[in-house]
């Protein structure tokens, strides 16, 4: 007897399996060609930090599944927030066209989203864990989700219904790790003497302390990776869905989060594909997550409206192509976030070699939380006893200049600002004239826009459904916690 069914809610996996002709034939041989779709999602999680992209957190169940499949260099998102971010997922759409771009936001009325283009092919739509998106007609997914993460038992329920069925599911795994508090995961694996700080850090106790706690939750969310793949292996599923893993905008940590530094915008992204996906290969071509919605529908035989910003890269992920883009664009706006700047809009283009950065207001100073955060406050604190160090990389990190160019092969950390080189002005030239084409398709009006973005935020909004912002209790049954093991 079939279980009766749940409301479920997923934001951080995403699978596939093989590539169907969609409306062909019948419906019962259409779902059973269909490929399920598994999204998986961090929150707040610098791709670099990642085990399987050099970085120093334990991440065996990522690492692994990089092995199996195919982990990308060159993921970018539009916005280092996390609600322009999920916005931009589901619509496959840029944040200023969407209305998405402030943090806290909604999008305009009439917009659709994955959900409407994959539940009248037979897709079961779901998202488990973090949502942060508004209005709730515009995302109508089956939510599930504990204490903002994804809900392990509605997952499996999920699988077992779909496998009992013969349905499609298409499923977004949320995190809230490592989103900050960092209170999950088990910091003593980590020695806070031992790690080893970004350049651009100033090293004190307070970093390495909260830097060890960040590490830990890191591998907590490896741990909700790893049991949404075994949970798939265990139902059945696992050779005919295309899974993706994502880490989301960088950690709150300075020159991270609400920066359009790639500390910020770049994504760990690794998808697994039996059969379809070569095992433990590497891509370097250039996505974006707007093309996230555009690879699905390719992949579940849907035919891309011509709305969507965002184009399928299903022939790289195949091995068919090795180049997606040339460019790919960030923008940044610092009005109503907490302990924001009142207007510091922030816009850059990157190129795979090149990143050309515009402050909209470099004469306001940059302001977020994470000045008020532990870390930050003891950088201030050494730079005022004198260290001429930190001074200057707290300066740095509340004044930036008008234009700002990297070369992000040689200077990864974004340093050495090359915007006033005249053997670069060619290149400066063409990344300021993309950017600017980019924003004149978007309505992008600059400062202009950036004075607007309260109107784009829903907690400014004087109607919100709130059933959209909140997550609703799972009704019935006994729920078991969902504990790293």
């Amino acid at each position: 007897m079939a279980r009766p069914l749940r409301k479920i809610s997923v934001s951080v996996l995403v699978v596939f399996a093989c590539v169907t002709n969609g409306e062909n034939g019948t419906a019962a041989e259409d779902k059973a060609k269909q490929p399920n779709l598994l999204f998986i999602i961090a929150d707040d999680c610098t791709h670099r930090d990642i085990g399987c992209y050099g970085g120093q957190a334990l991440t065996p169940n990522i690492d692994q599944l990089a092995k199996e499949g195919m982990r990308f260099t060159q993921c970018f998102q539009a916005a280092p927030m996390c609600s322009p971010t999920r916005h931009n997922i589901y619509t496959g759409l840029y944040p200023v066209k969407s209305g998405a771009y402030p943090n806290h936001t909604f999008v305009k009325d009439g917009t659709k989203s994955v959900v409407h283009y994959l539940k009248p092919h037979g897709y079961r739509v779901a998202l488990s864990g973090k949502k942060h998106i508004a209005p709730q007609d515009v995302f109508p997914f089956e939510m599930s989700g504990v204490k903002n993460n994804p809900d392990m038992d509605a997952v499996e329920e999920l699988f077992v219904q779909s496998k009992d069925a013969g349905t499609p599911f298409c499923l977004f795994a949320c995190s809230n790790e490592p989103h900050e508090p960092y209170t999950m995961g088990d910091p003593s694996k980590y020695d806070a003497d031992k790690i080893t700080l970004p350049a651009n850090f100033v090293d004190t106790p307070e970093t390495r302390a909260e830097y060890v706690k960040y590490l830990a939750e890191i591998s907590y969310y490896d741990w909700q990776v790893g049991e949404c793949l075994r949970l798939l292996e265990k139902h059945g599923h696992a050779d005919n869905t295309l899974v993706l893993v994502v880490s989301e905008q960088g950690s709150s940590f300075p020159f991270a989060k609400w920066t359009c530094y790639d500390a910020g915008l770049q994504s760990a992204l690794i998808a697994r594909w039996p059969g379809k996906i070569a095992a433990d290969t590497t891509s370097n071509a250039m996505v974006e997550y707007v093309d996230v919605l555009p690879t699905f529908l390719h992949a579940a035989g849907v035919k891309r409206p011509d709305v969507l910003d965002g184009r399928s890269f299903l022939p790289v992920l195949t091995g068919k192509e090795t180049h997606h883009k040339d460019f790919v664009f960030g923008l940044m706006t610092t009005r109503g976030i907490l302990n924001g700047s009142d207007h510091f809009g922030i816009r850059s283009v990157r190129s795979g070699k090149y990143k050309y950065i515009v402050n909209l207001t470099p004469e306001v100073a940059f302001s977020n939380v994470a000045m008020k955060d532990a870390p930050f406050r003891s950088w201030q604190a050494k730079a005022a006893a004198g260290d001429a160090a930190a001074a200057e990389i707290v300066r740095r990190f509340q004044h930036r200049p008008a234009e700002e160019l990297y070369d992000v092969t040689t200077d990864k950390l974004e340093w050495k600002n090359l915007a006033d080189d005249p053997k670069l002005a060619d290149i400066k030239a063409e990344l300021k004239n993309q950017l600017a084409m980019w924003m004149t398709a978007q309505g992008d009006k600059g400062a202009e826009t950036e004075m607007e973005a309260n109107e784009h935020q829903a907690r400014n909004r004087k109607k919100v459904d709130k059933k959209s912002t909140t997550t609703p209790k799972k009704a019935g049954g006994k729920k078991k916690a969902n504990s790293q093991k």
